[in-house]
């Protein structure tokens, strides 16, 4: 078995002081850099966002952050504008360690489709990459850490465990926006798509 460390988007605007802060989102980094050195592989993902995005409420005529609408791929939450390519934003927050990733996947590129999984778009079906580079690394176990815990960190548990990945989700190295019952939403389809709770 080869196991792969999957940080999700421990970015600045997803820390405090951020665009789309989760609260305390800055206090996972330590026990995640700890965590790196007992994986062979580790990866991160970055949210990046080209300006205007069509998941950004202020795309939007009238509408405010947090509300949701239709998009063609299905019901799309409106967020503030976060992450933007190129700004201190999208930036990893500037305590993680990135020395040990073997690679960096991009995601949230298509202005016209949000992506919250690490492996796919919302569409459900344009892929990032992030499963061949996997499968051709070896991989078998994933473990999850970053934010947030229930949207980009459960999208991204549940594909792997369709995938076929062994998948652990460790919750003390994850943070949550907790959107009208969000997180616990999140939990009840992680353990039900067979995603281990650490």
């Amino acid at each position: 078995m080869t196991n792969a460390l999957i940080v999700i988007d421990v970015q600045n605007g997803f820390c405090p002081g951020g665009n789309l802060a989760v609260a305390g989102g800055d206090r996972i980094v330590p026990g995640i850099n700890a965590l790196m050195e007992d994986f062979d592989h580790v990866i991160l993902t970055q949210d990046w966002h080209p300006k205007g995005h069509s998941s950004f409420a202020s795309s939007h005529s009238g509408a405010q952050p947090y509300s949701t609408t239709q998009m063609s791929y299905g019901p799309q939450t409106l967020w503030p504008d976060h992450c933007v390519q190129g700004t201190e934003d999208a930036e990893f927050h500037p305590g993680l360690r990135t020395d040990r990733a073997r690679a960096i996947v991009r995601k949230g590129m298509n202005s016209a489709i949000d992506s919250y999984s690490a492996f796919f778009e919302n569409d459900r079906t344009t892929p990032t990459g992030l499963d061949g580079l996997l499968r051709t690394l070896g991989v078998t176990d994933l473990t999850l850490v970053g934010l947030a815990t229930d949207f980009c960190v459960a999208f991204s548990a549940i594909d792997a465990a369709r995938l076929g990945f062994a998948v652990t989700v460790r919750q003390d190295l994850t943070g949550a926006i907790d959107l009208d019952g969000s997180l616990a939403r999140a939990r009840d389809d992680m353990a039900a798509a067979g995603v281990t709770l650490a």
